[in-house]
């Protein structure tokens, strides 16, 4: 797909396709909001598009048939613009509009509340966790990437990665033991 995309840019929607879940997935859960992770993906789908002959696939033909290393490419440029919209927002802080929440089962409605509460104090417990931890998390358990990925992606060693997802995991436990 990467090649055909190369050659005729119109093909490069196959592999929007394929990536938009997955790439607007990692930008909200870093980002914490829809309308800058529908932003920042955008802006990750633009610059792949831009440039697309700057990929070097590096997978071998021991990694199995289909294999390639454009999902990790693709999450590197995700990361980097992800950290820029953090530091633009640090620089220029705006108070977010709170959103609407729709009760899913009416007739049940204590059950979907003790499940969102859940679910929002696992996101929050996450979203304390320092920067690599708390991206190894989303990457390994949102976006669910290999460990190798994951390394790929945030520029370490597979071992090492591992040890972040452990104490992510360990830290998040705690936090919601207390």
């Amino acid at each position: 797909m990467v090649e055909a995309a190369r050659r005729d840019p119109a093909r490069f929607d196959a592999l929007y396709r394929r990536y938009l879940a997955q790439v607007y997935s990692y930008a909200y859960y870093e980002l914490g909001d829809h309308h800058a992770a529908e932003d920042a993906t955008e802006r990750v789908f633009l610059g792949a598009l831009a440039n697309l002959h700057r990929f070097e696939e590096r997978a071998k033909p021991a990694d199995g048939d289909g294999a390639s290393t454009f999902r990790v490419w693709l999450f590197q440029i995700a990361r980097n613009i992800v950290s820029n919209e953090r530091r633009t927002a640090r620089r220029r802080p705006t108070e977010p509009i709170d959103e609407t929440t729709v009760v899913a089962d009416p007739l049940n409605v204590e059950e979907s509340v003790v499940r969102r509460e859940e679910a929002g104090a696992a996101m929050r417990a996450v979203g304390r966790l320092a920067g690599d931890r708390r991206r190894a998390l989303i990457l390994r358990f949102v976006d669910e990437m290999s460990t190798a990925e994951i390394a790929g992606v945030l520029g370490k060693s597979e071992g090492a990665v591992r040890v972040l997802i452990h104490r992510a995991l360990r830290n998040v436990a705690r936090d919601l033991g207390a």
